[in-house]
């Protein structure tokens, strides 16, 4: 049901997201719920109208200007948008986050004509986008990608697979990084970005798989095979690859997987308090424990430090101010106290917990996946140690702000 934002967050929510909290949580307890069930149940399943109904709402506009038919409510709103959708289920937060990363780059790197062409279509829902980076050798290690992109006259022709991409039987266009430059070159000028067709002659997917958690969500393999595409598709300037990847990751990927996270966190809370509040123990509950209260405070703890971090991040980003280092921070700490969470929880109930229909169950199945994309845990801290080292170098959110 429709909740209030915690007062904590006052600082960073205007009005109009107050109202996008409350028209979410309407949204989540009319639609995604009812689904939650079966999208369990058939994890050998795409769920495809829960992605309709959100692109019906708009939300996959959120951050889209106006003058592409997008909302342009800000980062801010994307995570209000997320945060809420995974209280209620991960897997449909996984689906509104993975459009918009790639969304994103289109914004922040595209051509007006790319952007007039391909923005209106992802801000109505009626072309989902996917990034495609992560390779079955190379895993997130961007300077490894193997992926090989050949000029042909008016054409590149792409080579290579792609692993782990989300949304990747949803969407009608992928933003693929490959290899532009011969072996020896560095990363930061060897690579290149490209818009790619789900229709293009040699482009394949394999069957949807099902995974550990985010049952419904497809986390899917692309193959490229002699992929034809126009010069015109290259995203940004030919050797800029890195950049795309880079940009979107810290910009889009990072605080949207903090929201993933903060909706599966606050959703293990709840759900801990619910059952140690109707568990009976001696002469009243579980709750009534102090050692158990012990326990679940500290999940209540971490709740409110990783709201705090990642609404902050993004409400700097709205407003154009230099914090990277808080995005990447957020997604580290939002990850990290949630799962903590997610052990105590699991703990606290028991052998309930085992239990292959209980809730708890999926919310710690799901948790696993917030934790590699846009960078595992020690690629975060390595970054943050930059920081720490004033080594900082290329500071994307000062870039988003002056485009």
């Amino acid at each position: 049901m429709p909740t209030t934002p915690p007062t904590a967050l006052t600082p960073y929510l205007t009005p109009d997201h107050y109202r996008l909290w409350h028209e979410a949580d309407v949204f989540a307890a009319e639609f995604i719920a009812p689904r939650v069930e079966r999208m369990e149940a058939s994890p050998h399943k795409v769920e495809r109208r829960i992605a309709q109904l959100m692109a019906e709402q708009g939300w996959f506009g959120v951050t889209i200007p106006e003058q592409y038919g997008g909302m342009a409510a800000g980062h801010v709103a994307r995570t209000v948008l997320i945060h809420r959708s995974g209280v209620v289920s991960a897997a449909t937060a996984a689906m509104l986050q993975a459009s918009l990363i790639p969304a994103g780059a289109v914004q922040l790197w595209g051509t007006v004509e790319q952007k007039t062409q391909w923005l209106p279509q992802a801000a109505g829902g009626t072309l989902l986008f996917s990034i495609a980076v992560t390779e079955p050798q190379a895993g997130g290690h961007i300077g490894g990608i193997e992926t090989v992109a050949e000029r042909d006259g008016n054409w590149w022709v792409i080579t290579g697979s792609k692993v782990h991409i989300g949304n990747s039987h949803l969407a009608g266009l992928h933003v693929v990084v490959a290899r532009t430059a011969p072996p020896g070159v560095s990363a930061s000028q060897a690579l290149t970005a490209f818009l790619v067709e789900h229709d293009r002659k040699g482009l394949t997917r394999q069957r949807h798989r099902p995974g550990l958690g985010l049952h419904g969500f497809t986390v899917g393999h692309l193959r490229l095979d002699r992929v034809r595409i126009p010069v015109a598709n290259v995203l940004g300037d030919v050797g800029q690859g890195l950049f795309v990847a880079q940009s979107s990751s810290i910009l889009y990927g990072r605080p949207n997987l903090t929201a993933v996270s903060l909706g599966i966190h606050e959703a293990l809370v709840e759900t801990t308090a619910q059952w140690l509040r109707s568990r009976p123990r001696y002469d009243g509950h579980l709750s009534d424990l102090p050692v158990v209260r012990d326990r679940l405070g500290g999940m209540q703890a971490r709740l409110q430090i990783a709201q705090g971090s990642a609404y902050q991040a993004v409400h700097l980003l709205d407003r154009g101010l230099p914090c990277d280092s808080q995005l990447i921070g957020a997604k580290h700490t939002g990850h990290e106290l949630a799962a903590a969470s997610a052990r105590d929880a699991m703990e606290l109930h028991g052998a309930r917990a085992l239990d292959g229909d209980y809730l708890l169950q999926r919310l710690f199945r799901d948790i696993q996946y917030t934790y590699p994309p846009a960078g595992t845990g020690e690629f975060q801290r390595i970054h943050l140690a930059k920081t720490a080292l004033g080594e900082a170098e290329i500071e994307w959110s000062e870039r988003l702000a002056a485009a």
